[in-house]
């Protein structure tokens, strides 16, 4: 395990972080950018991370990584951040630390008439876009108008273009096993700069797990069919990274991922010291 030296400027400590090699993508070429990037924005990242507001997070960082995360995906403060359906808000309040000074962070939520035939779940999920501001302002402090949300129905003309990533953090399995998820990730796509990325954080199935575990029923995918599925809707690899995996998740749970930490469903004992799942993290660019 190599380790990343955060400095941050100004600070009295150096934050230490674990970081694997990345995966054999790029390799040594990807690992060294990250830990640069990590390097070059350590205020920003140690701000956030050690915010007080997240002293109820943190006991969840050594199994999500997130500023080794973060830069591998290349989210700098200063860009425009979609958070693709953020649920409980984990990531959700360390981003508006991180980008609420310089940048924006934007709530990304499904298009409501494909996620639900339900009239009145489509308008919670319309509800929930529109809140979104006061929600992370809520977390974090600051004011609302820092924060935005949207879904991926009607995208205003004004917002095409204009993101420099978003980040899909454990959620892309729900929108593949409805069947939804083509439709939402060429959404994304609108959204995005021409150089703009989509990071993907997803819960990793064995290569040779049968369809019928792996179809996001169960929480888990397979990176080959993920891979294969960005590329035929529009984005290309850019590289991957081992940083997120954890080789004690066997990835076979009857009742799937949630049967791992943190959430342990099932309050399987032989579960509860495993740590979170297997996840394979992977960075796309949009395709010309």
């Amino acid at each position: 395990m190599k380790k990343f030296l955060i400095a941050a400027a100004g600070a009295a400590s150096i934050l230490a972080l674990s970081a694997p090699a990345l995966a054999d993508h790029h390799g040594k070429k990807d690992d060294a950018a990250a830990a640069a990037f990590a390097k070059t924005h350590a205020e920003a990242f140690s701000g956030a991370i050690n915010h007080p507001t997240r002293k109820d997070d943190r006991a969840r960082d050594q199994h999500r990584h997130p500023v080794e995360t973060l830069s591998f995906f290349g989210v700098a403060p200063d860009m425009k951040v979609g958070e693709y359906s953020p649920g409980g808000g984990w990531y959700s309040r360390l981003l508006g630390h991180y980008l609420g000074g310089q940048g924006q962070l934007v709530g990304v939520y499904a298009n409501p008439l494909t996620a639900t035939s339900d009239p009145a779940r489509q308008q919670r999920i319309r509800d929930m876009a529109a809140g979104f501001g006061k929600e992370v302002a809520g977390y974090t402090g600051l004011p609302a108008e820092r924060f935005s949300g949207l879904t991926l129905d009607a995208i205003p003309a004004d917002q095409k273009g204009t993101f420099d990533r978003i980040l899909v953090i454990r959620a892309l399995h729900s929108p593949m096993r409805m069947g939804t998820a083509d439709t939402e990730v060429r959404a994304m796509r609108e959204l995005l700069k021409d150089d703009g990325m989509i990071g993907i954080v997803q819960h990793r199935a064995k290569p040779d797990a049968p369809w019928s575990y792996a179809n996001g029923s169960r929480g888990y995918l397979r990176e080959a069919d993920l891979i294969d599925f960005m590329r035929i809707n529009g984005f290309e690899l850019v590289g991957k990274s081992e940083v997120n995996a954890n080789p004690m998740d066997t990835a076979n749970h009857p009742e799937g991922v949630w049967e791992m930490p943190p959430t342990l469903a099932t309050k399987r004992e032989d579960l509860k010291d495993k740590g979170e799942s297997d996840r394979m993290t992977l960075l796309f660019r949009k395709a010309k």
